[in-house]
């Protein structure tokens, strides 16, 4: 057992007689899939010293939310991180292809950024910003210059929640209108207010709303009434037939038609606002249409309201093509919003809107005790600076292709993977029972194919309204090596799933 490597994993061209051909794929003697090596990695962790892995169990079911997601049967303790690598308490590596829910934007533990907080940590570590302090301003300064046009004002908050939250009381004051429009199968936070902007049942408490939200149809080209092979901007199409001359998507025209429709039948004639993420993060990477937002965005505008940029997943260049999702969309929206990957894990978030927008603030006292705090603020400005050093917004779009292009050669081998969508870095595949009807996968079976995936030494999320879609969106830094790993680890994982059946 190499303890560096992660896996216990003989080599085929070793051991050849341990193993037994079938077809154009190899299986060793137990019936298991092989998979490829795991890349090497240079950095040693420390031995962990904390408490048993019994104990911490015990003290979560003991002291913790029996709310809290635990992932796995047989939860991991992670010990330590570095770049894309985690490690457990054991020392077991494990590729991480899903950086903390989409927030470990440059890598985990990253030099620089590790460099610059500890500096900072040991010169000041809060004020709140009624008072001066450079890393804010600096910081501030440094965000809006990533946005385009009139996109300069920044509000810091700690959280994409409370982003959000902040977003949506901007639009109502500056519009003076109430209602919120957003898309089924969005997520835009757990708050009160932003729980109701989800549109994802499974996040939802059975708690009396009234918030004037109003979801329209998702715009899914995969499951949706609508949609077709050449429909999203990118290399990860549906298999679905298309009839759309090159440069327009009928689907896209179709879903707006219904957002039309819903502001008709269920709005007043002023609305407040408008959000979107371009690609749903938990809601399984579902990809917008190509000008969907454009015709939405128009719609929104005739009736006096604001459009809402969720970039809290999709921004930061994690979609390799464009700095922030709705620039693949070719839209401006008013405000936009981030958290997640603007400080690569330290708690953080952002709304940035145009200076006329953020004077509705200004009509009573607004504070956040902890936003533009001198640590985070140090944490997000070295991030921006790693990204753009690092060329992280280029390697995400080069290794995202690769990798999107294996995963494409997975649906097209096996019968339960129904779409592979994404672009970037920000990719889902979806599990289904069958193509052709598109029943999700049940859960103990998506179960069986993630935990397998873990136990060989990848870890990916899980999401969509099923909990059918495997999550992919690694740290930026991750290399061709790794996604061709990780890739073949998938693939053991459904090879073993579909012989076991």
């Amino acid at each position: 057992y190499n303890m560096a490597q992660g896996v216990c994993l003989a080599k085929c061209t070793r051991y050849l007689g341990k193993f037994k051909s079938c077809g154009s794929r190899w299986f060793s003697s137990a019936g298991v899939a092989t998979q490829p090596e795991m890349p090497s990695c240079d950095f040693q962790p420390e031995p962990y010293s904390g408490r048993s892995y019994e104990d911490t169990l015990s003290i979560r079911k003991k002291h913790l939310t029996p709310a809290l997601l635990t992932y796995y049967s047989d939860p991991i303790l992670i010990h330590q991180g570095y770049k894309q690598w985690l490690f457990d308490h054991t020392g077991k590596r494990y590729l991480d292809l899903f950086a903390g829910i989409v927030t470990v934007s440059v890598g985990h533990c990253h030099p620089k950024v590790v460099d610059r907080t500890r500096r900072q940590l040991e010169k000041l570590w809060h004020t709140t910003n009624i008072y001066l302090h450079p890393n804010i301003h600096e910081f501030a300064e440094q965000l809006a210059s990533k946005l385009p046009g009139d996109l300069k004002v920044v509000y810091f908050t700690n959280s994409g929640s409370e982003a959000n939250d902040l977003a949506v009381t901007m639009s109502q004051l500056y519009t003076g209108a109430h209602d919120i429009i957003n898309l089924r199968n969005g997520y835009h936070g757990g708050s009160p207010f932003t729980m109701e902007l989800t549109n994802i049942g499974s996040w939802k408490f059975p708690l009396q709303r009234n918030l004037g939200v109003h979801g329209s149809i998702n715009p899914d080209v995969y499951r949706g009434p609508w949609g077709g092979a050449n429909c999203r901007d990118g290399i990860a199409q549906t298999q679905r037939s298309c009839n759309c001359s090159e440069g327009h998507c009928e689907a896209s025209m179709m879903y707006a038609d219904q957002l039309e429709d819903l502001l008709k039948h269920c709005c007043p004639k002023k609305v407040a606002g408008f959000f979107a993420e371009t690609i749903q993060g938990v809601g399984g990477s579902v990809h917008l249409p190509k000008g969907f937002l454009k015709k939405a965005y128009q719609l929104i505008r005739e009736r006096g309201g604001l459009c809402i940029a969720d970039e809290v997943q999709c921004g930061f260049g994690r979609l390799g093509t464009h700095y922030w999702g709705f620039e693949t969309q070719d839209v401006m929206p008013d405000i936009v919003t981030m958290a997640k990957g603007i400080a690569n894990g330290f708690p953080m978030g952002a709304v940035v809107t145009t200076p006329a927008i953020a004077q509705s603030l200004a009509q009573a006292t607004h504070f956040n005790t902890f936003g533009g705090n001198p640590v985070a603020c140090a944490a997000g400005s070295a991030v921006l600076e790693v990204i753009d050093e690092e060329g992280l917004q280029s390697n995400s779009g080069k290794v995202g292709t690769l990798l999107i292009q294996e995963l494409q050669k997975l649906r097209d081998e096996y019968e339960i993977v129904g779409d592979v969508r994404g672009k970037g870095l920000m990719l889902g595949l979806e599990l289904v029972k069958n193509k052709s009807t598109k029943e999700p996968l049940p859960a103990p079976e998506v179960m069986e194919i993630w935990e397998n995936i873990k136990n060989r030494g990848v870890l990916v999320g899980k999401g969509g309204l099923y909990g059918t879609a495997l999550r992919i969106k690694p740290p930026m830094c991750v290399t061709e090596d790794d996604v061709m790993f990780g890739a073949g680890v998938i693939k053991a994982a459904l090879e073993d799933y579909t012989r076991a059946r």
